[in-house]
């Protein structure tokens, strides 16, 4: 994803950062490999509706975008970011334990609400943790990234196997025990001190600016926000649909998971990809993409149909990702590395909770071709991509170089 080559002779990286890194990233996506893709089947089990289906979904993310990226700029500014974790960790458990009491709407939106918050800053401070060994070790991002999207896939086929054969009270044990990791996890995340204030980052182009406000990157986080929402309706209510179509809990697993095994090959393809195509290229991509898949989405293809429309989040979201992460790498210095993350952070999830909530009413009124709304956000989303290209202090039209090579 990051293209990384040999690290420095004077410094090498702390024993186990790969793998302790690797584990890291595992821990948050064994809770969204269940509650991704089943959660709304435990609020469709306990008789909520599709507006109280969507406002639980999305408030969270509301909240958790507002607590992020504050959480995140402390994160900086700790001796050791990894602390964070832990306290993250441990008040989600709390709150997964505290659902077992709850089945009605306030109650649930409530715990729900309080786990998005406390939960939000997890993936953002460990991926701030990753990126720094990146820069200071040349390491490969993309293959302790990978991990985590395999863990997702193994959470959501056991997931579906469990929900399954007992049915959807079951996601909670299964978020319950994800939580527990995230715990242990935090504890053995890596320790590799605060960020550094000096020092040219490994085997990458040397940041361009130093403010998180320059206009290219604004642009292009907020259209990528825009884009990356327009998987709203999916995830709120594909597995509802699918399952009103005769999909078992272990095919609709299955559903999901060719999306994320999709995200998995991108990974394992970072350094080939980051060789033969700019940042730009595969962001803008992979946004066009998404809008011939929710084009295509609302017609009923059948099980290998669908498995191969899910397929495509390979370009919808990882393509996407790659190429973002590529950009904030050659944007920002090390020191705003967590700050830079929980922007990102905070405008996904921000757009994402918007049109989740917009989802729950538009789904009900439209059905199906909800997802056709969806396919004129992601193309809003790919306008303000390529205005964000032509954005560029040395972009071709100012009559400069391109940055492609970030």
């Amino acid at each position: 994803m990051i293209p990384a080559q040999n690290p420095p002779a004077s410094e090498e990286a702390p024993p186990r950062f790969r793998l302790l890194s690797a584990l890291s990233y595992c821990a948050p996506l064994l809770v969204n490999g269940v509650a991704l893709p089943f959660f709304p089947m435990w609020l469709a089990l306990h008789q909520f509706n599709d507006h109280e289906i969507g406002v639980i979904l999305a408030v969270p993310m509301v909240v958790r975008v507002l607590v992020a990226p504050i959480v995140a700029m402390y994160a900086d500014r700790m001796k050791e970011r990894a602390d964070v974790l832990l306290f993250s960790g441990c008040l989600s458990l709390l709150t997964a334990i505290a659902l077992y009491w709850t089945s009605t709407f306030w109650p649930v939106l409530i715990v729900y609400t309080i786990q998005g918050a406390t939960f939000a800053c997890y993936v953002p401070v460990v991926e701030s943790i990753v990126i720094s060994g990146v820069r200071r070790w040349g390491l490969d991002y993309g293959s302790m990234r990978v991990w985590g999207s395999v863990a997702f896939i193994v959470s959501t086929l056991i997931g579906g196997q469990l929900i399954g054969r007992w049915g959807g009270e079951m996601v909670l044990p299964v978020m319950t025990f994800g939580f527990v990791t995230t715990v242990v996890m935090a504890i053995y995340c890596p320790r590799i001190g605060p960020t550094r204030r000096r020092g040219t980052p490994v085997d990458i182009s040397a940041a361009t600016g130093s403010s998180l406000r320059q206009p290219h990157l604004l642009a292009l986080l907020i259209g990528v926000a825009i884009q990356q929402s327009s998987h709203a309706v999916l995830q709120a209510f594909a597995s509802l649909y699918w399952r009103d179509l005769g999909f078992s809990g272990t095919q609709i697993a299955v559903l999901w998971s060719a999306g994320v095994a999709a995200e998995v090959t991108v990974f394992f393809l970072s350094r080939r990809l980051s060789r033969r195509f700019s940042a730009w290229t595969l962001i803008r991509f992979g946004a066009a993409v998404s809008v011939c898949r929710w084009i295509l989405f609302p017609m009923h293809w059948g099980f290998w149909g669908f498995f191969l429309l899910q397929c495509m989040h390979s370009c919808t979201y990882a393509f996407v990702h790659t190429g973002v992460q590529r950009r904030i790498v050659a944007s920002v210095q090390e020191t705003q590395e967590s700050s830079a993350q929980g922007a990102y952070f905070f405008y996904n999830g921000m757009f994402m909770g918007l049109m989740t909530i917009a989802s729950g009413y538009i789904y009900a009124w439209l059905g199906l071709a909800s997802y056709y709304v969806m396919a004129l956000v992601a193309l809003t989303g790919l306008g303000l991509v390529i205005a964000a290209y032509y954005l560029q202090p040395q972009s071709v039209v100012s009559g400069g170089q391109t940055r492609e090579a970030a």
